[in-house]
């Protein structure tokens, strides 16, 4: 399978079959080998605080979980699987009632594990929250 297929591929399975992703409407905008931007639109039930009309933390940490994840499987061959381990995210600023915009990249890809940065921003590229993940890698064969 050629890369432009299986980043296609990458993008359906995140939209599509995921029915957890699929249910909040998270969108891949671009997927690439090692890098991904994905978008979370707004909806008013993502508010977590009613009084100051802020994002829920739990949401934020979901974007950047199935951001890292499409990231990491990005790097891997067609019908690989990956999980995650471990996750971190430090929020920056309380995410307003708007969309969310998520840039997942690759910091090292072994053979069991990798190493995913994401930023999370809103608005004019403001960055509201940064995670790190590391993902257990299940590559399949190269065909």
């Amino acid at each position: 399978m050629t890369d432009e297929k299986w980043m296609a591929t990458v993008k359906e399975f995140f939209e599509e079959h995921i029915a957890f992703d699929r249910h909040l409407g998270l969108l891949i905008d671009e997927v690439r080998p090692g890098w991904v931007r994905v978008r979370l639109p707004f909806r008013s039930e993502f508010l977590g605080d009613p009084f100051r009309k802020a994002l829920h933390g739990g949401v934020i940490s979901t974007v950047v979980d199935a951001t890292a994840g499409a990231a990491a499987l990005s790097t891997l061959p067609s019908g690989s699987r990956c999980s995650t381990v471990d996750m971190r995210v430090d929020y920056l600023l309380p995410a307003q009632a708007e969309e969310l915009v998520a840039e997942g990249s690759v910091l090292r890809t072994g053979n069991q594990v990798a190493v995913i940065n994401v930023d999370v921003f809103q608005g004019e590229r403001q960055r509201i929250a940064t995670g790190r993940a590391v993902y257990s890698l299940k590559a399949a064969k190269r065909s």
